[in-house]
């Protein structure tokens, strides 16, 4: 049953919003705001580091500079800029977006980049496209739900997938994710004789590692200890002790032959140009829709399957989201609907679209909104107070070049651990919800892949069900999408077969 109360509003803006019909206040709707961003705000740094710091298919940064020089050796002004810019349009893109959900949608909910589909879009994308490219790609992901949303198209979908896959898809995106933390921490690498092994050299050493260990243990103390911000709190934290440890030591970055123990990403140091300059707005509408599907059917076929493996992980999360931020405010119906569902749909696709023509991959609803709502946020000014605080932080762009990825990374890790606390959705006593929600969140991981690991779980799960005589248990949609699995999986296959 949602909060409410019959008192008149108090104003125009009041009336807006609801604030009074909805038992709260100003005080308490900016108070809400700032703690939503705060537990946010971490994005404006760890974004940068997954989208900034990965090249593309030509090897050049988002910015469109090579990331690497003639003798292989990173380029770290290219790096610092890519960093920077990528800052810049995030908080710029979740600034309006996040604002654009509050006076629409009237949602206590923040938008910003979403972790995992940036780390699919950095990390599986984007080595086999250009930027540009991969960013078109994002802008039709967003157009895609835009459109299921307009038509009402979009709950069915969500109705057509099992439950089991859908625990299965953002737990394996949750492990995706703590891989790649690890592997940006180098705590995890692949330089040994075993596929993956322990530190550089099979132990843990070097002060960088020490940062990211620290950094975990941290976060883990403040998560444990409900400290509102718990995730910003840990990055500066370690990015300060890492700038003092850089200082002191000049460790340099591992990327120089034989710095073993270096800085992974991008070494901390104090910005020279200072800590505020005008940003960096330069990826705004870098954006080339349709370069990705050129090349052959085989190509076409795979961009159009990558859309869809885009969507499908942006598409079951914002409702879990949404119902969870309303169930934290008593803002849900009788139903566990929260109010203006369908504007708030609407505001959260449209973020998918800005967030390809921002260059920062989807943005999406965080589900860090319902610790603002703990704080007494009820109403979409929450939102509005939280996407002035993004705006503002674009000028402070130059902190976060500051950030090495061992400060950042615990954070990958931690979200991994908060993804996987779903899987206890899955009923893995029964082989028909099991097997495909095990075989979708391991693939992940191990294939370094999360279209594979969605991939084999949509084919496996009808295939058990076309084996055990309930084929009509299936959804219709299930069918296409397994054999337009079938089709993706076989594509090596097929254009062997061509040629």
């Amino acid at each position: 049953m949602s909060t409410s109360t019959t008192t008149p509003p108090a104003s125009g803006l009041d009336g807006w919003f609801s604030i009074t019909q909805r038992g709260s206040s100003l005080a308490r709707e900016v108070r809400g705001g700032l703690v939503t961003f705060f537990t946010m705000a971490y994005i404006i740094a760890l974004n940068p580091l997954i989208i900034g710091t990965a090249p593309d298919v030509n090897g050049n940064l988002i910015t469109g500079q090579p990331m690497l020089d003639a003798s292989g050796a990173t380029i770290g002004a290219n790096v610092g800029a890519s960093i920077a810019a990528v800052a810049a349009a995030t908080a710029l893109v979740a600034g309006v977006m996040t604002i654009l959900m509050g006076v629409v949608g009237r949602f206590p909910l923040g938008l910003a980049t979403g972790l995992g589909l940036n780390a699919m879009l950095a990390y599986v994308v984007a080595p086999h496209v250009t930027w540009s490219q991969a960013m078109g790609l994002i802008v039709w992901e967003g157009l895609i739900i835009t459109a299921l949303v307009l038509t009402g198209f979009r709950e069915a979908v969500f109705r057509a997938v099992p439950r089991a896959l859908r625990t299965g898809i953002s737990v394996g995106i949750g492990l995706f994710i703590t891989l790649v933390g690890l592997a940006d921490a180098r705590v995890v690498t692949n330089l040994g004789g075993t596929p993956v092994q322990l530190g550089a050299t099979g132990s843990l050493m070097g002060w960088p590692v020490a940062v990211f260990v620290t950094g975990l243990l941290l976060l883990i103390v403040l998560y444990i200890n409900r400290v509102r911000g718990a995730m910003l709190i840990a990055i500066v934290a370690m990015t300060v002790v890492a700038v003092v440890v850089e200082t002191v030591l000049a460790l340099g970055s591992a990327a120089v032959e034989g710095n073993t123990f270096g800085w992974a990403l991008n070494v901390p140091a104090m910005p020279a140009e200072g800590l505020f300059r005008l940003p960096d707005l330069s990826l705004l509408g870098r954006v080339d829709l349709f370069g990705a599907f050129a090349g052959g059917p085989t190509v076409f076929l795979t961009m159009l399957l990558t859309v869809f493996a885009l969507l499908l992980a942006d598409f079951f999360d914002t409702m879990g989201t949404i119902v969870a931020v309303g169930a934290e405010g008593d803002l849900n119906d009788e139903d566990g609907n929260p109010p203006r569902t369908r504007e708030i749909l609407l505001v959260d696709s449209l973020a998918a679209v800005a967030g390809g023509l921002g260059s920062v991959s989807s943005n999406t609803s965080y589900i860090e909104s319902a610790a603002g709502v703990g704080e007494g946020a009820r109403t979409g000014f929450a939102s509005v107070v939280t996407g002035v605080a993004f705006l503002v932080a674009l000028f402070l762009s130059p902190l976060v070049n500051m950030v090495p990825s061992e400060a950042a990374a615990p954070v990958l890790v931690f979200v991994g651990f908060l993804m996987m606390s779903q899987v206890v959705h899955v009923d893995w006593d029964d082989p028909e919800d099991g097997i495909p929600a095990f075989l979708t969140m391991v693939l992940m991981p191990f294939t370094y892949s999360i279209t594979v690991g969605i991939g084999a779980g949509f084919i496996v799960y009808v295939l058990i069900k076309l084996a055990r005589g309930k084929a009509a248990q299936v959804h219709p949609l299930l069918y296409v999408v397994a054999l337009a699995f079938v089709v993706y999986f076989a594509q090596g296959l097929i254009t062997a077969l061509i040629a």
